[in-house]
């Protein structure tokens, strides 16, 4: 996807796409770090966007992993779709919020990993606290959620849910990022 693209999808619809431009590929090594790819087997990712911690993702995984990409934006999910859909890559229109009956119609009771790209700061609480009850409640025990964003603003909300968290900074991205990495 262009830059063109991403930046049209930023003006038309900032309440939903919380960034200028697609994350760096210094951002995407910090995001996917803490992460045992060699332990999941079900691996979610929440709003890629252009998909680019998708790619990564899919050549970290185990063979015989899985990876759900949940996407709202319906240009965002037909560019994913074109790029990324492969035997064990599955790109679905629709919510976060959505995850638990996303997982059960597949006949999967949880995630071992989820990596999300979500403008939580820019959601009202209501809606970012229904993103992070979902994946804490999908997430298996001992379960890994990645979160990034570009201020604090949603760090105690993050806290509430997750056990242990390790903040990283990433200043080579545009903007700037802040990289939770959680676990169960």
């Amino acid at each position: 996807m262009s830059a063109k693209t991403f930046i049209a999808q930023f003006l038309k619809r900032g309440n939903k796409v919380g960034a200028l431009a697609p994350s760096s590929r210094f951002l995407a090594a910090k995001m996917l770090k803490h992460i045992p790819f060699e332990r999941c087997e079900t691996i979610v990712e929440f709003g890629p966007g252009t998909g680019a911690f998708t790619g990564f993702i899919q050549k970290k995984m185990k063979p015989n992993a899985r990876l759900i990409i949940i996407e709202l934006n319906e240009t965002f999910y037909h560019e994913l779709s074109q790029k990324f859909s492969n035997t064990h890559t599955e790109i679905i229109q629709g919510s976060a919020t959505d995850l638990s009956n996303i997982l059960a119609a597949r006949g999967i009771q949880n995630a071992d990993c989820i990596i999300s790209s979500l403008p939580l700061a820019i959601f009202d609480e209501k809606l970012r606290e229904h993103i992070l009850t979902a994946a804490y409640n999908c997430l298996s025990p001992e379960g890994h959620f990645v979160q990034f964003q570009y201020s604090l603003q949603s760090k105690k909300a993050i806290q509430r849910h997750f056990n242990y968290m390790n903040l990283a900074f990433t200043p080579l991205n545009f903007p700037p990022a802040f990289v939770y990495s959680c676990k169960k």
